[in-house]
């Protein structure tokens, strides 16, 4: 059962971030100041949903991890040491940040500097969620480890 919910929790967790990414390019490129305001407003309320999934899959992870040992499982630690960092240091205060800088209109060169941040971490986000992923899928028995 714990295999089921750390793979259900990390993929939810995977798309709720690149929903996330998603939504915020789409909405900086082509929509106007408003929608932009939406987003970010939607991705903090977002966080509600996606705090419970990564912490799911990290308590997950953990309890797997205690069946398991080796170069695999290590580098899935040291990976979701920099994943929670970075969500806890760069992501979460970010889309407060510009959550409250979008509600008061302030869409000035501290607002795309912090979106700049929030976009570049975010694909070391998901670069790193995937390496997991795939290492998770090599350590369950489905794929069989590249020689190194």
């Amino acid at each position: 059962m714990k295999p089921i919910i750390h793979a259900i929790a990390g993929t939810t967790a995977m798309l709720i971030i690149a929903g996330f990414w998603t939504s915020t390019l789409i909405s900086e490129v082509f929509l106007d100041y408003a929608a932009v305001a939406a987003v970010k407003h939607a991705i903090v309320y977002g966080l509600f949903l996606l705090v419970p999934f990564m912490a799911a899959t990290g308590g997950s992870g953990f309890a797997l991890g205690k069946t398991h040992k080796g170069w695999l499982l290590d580098r899935k630690k040291k990976r979701m040491a920099i994943i929670g960092a970075n969500g806890l240091l760069v992501m979460i205060p970010a889309a407060i940040f510009l959550d409250g800088k979008a509600a008061a209109g302030e869409f000035d060169a501290l607002f795309y500097a912090v979106q700049g941040v929030e976009l570049i971490v975010g694909v070391v986000q998901l670069t790193l969620m995937g390496m997991n992923f795939h290492d998770g899928i090599k350590l369950a028995g489905k794929l069989r480890p590249r020689a190194n």
